[in-house]
């Protein structure tokens, strides 16, 4: 966030990062909401006991719900964009190489990696979101089921418009 000159409260963004995966977990997964509402929807919980600004609490609630979706958070409020761009680079890589070897190993250092981390955080995904897999329609999340569970059936966009009950 310094980096790019953006304006941001660092206690919002951190409390998006430890809430943005815990939808992922039973003891905060709902059965019919994306893992990332139910992460988001407990972090507003935790905030609003703590008598964080409503404000405040929207910005991180839309921080969570928006992480895994690609090309809108960085349009957004800091804190929103801020959050997707360190999931980015800490999962995906994005913008990698502008960091120094020295920063990112910094990070590691401090925040190890477990050997098989790339393996084990697509497993983490598997086991959050198998239950209710209708919540991949649309987004990321569906590349893990087709990747692990040999039975998805990929929701199809173009088959949802085709088959509703409107005529034409």
């Amino acid at each position: 966030g310094k980096r790019r000159g953006l304006n941001f409260d660092p206690e919002l963004l951190y409390a998006g990062a430890m809430f943005h995966d815990i939808g992922l977990m039973p003891s905060h997964s709902s059965t019919h909401d994306r893992f990332e509402v139910d992460g988001a929807n407990a972090a507003r919980e935790f905030l609003r006991s703590h008598k964080i600004p409503e404000q405040d609490i929207d910005h991180v609630w839309t921080a969570i719900a928006l992480h895994t979706t690609p090309g809108i958070p960085q349009y957004m409020h800091p804190v929103v964009a801020l959050l997707t761009a360190g999931v980015e680079m800490d999962v995906l890589g994005i913008d990698y190489t502008s960091f120094a070897d020295a920063d990112r190993e910094s990070v590691v250092s401090a925040f190890p990696r477990t050997p098989h981390f790339k393996e084990d955080i697509l497993q983490a995904f598997y086991d959050g979101i198998h239950h209710k897999p209708e919540t991949t329609f649309g987004n990321v999340k569906a590349d893990v089921l087709a990747d692990k569970d040999p039975n998805f059936k990929r929701g199809n966009f173009c088959s949802v418009i085709r088959n509703s009950m409107w005529r034409g």
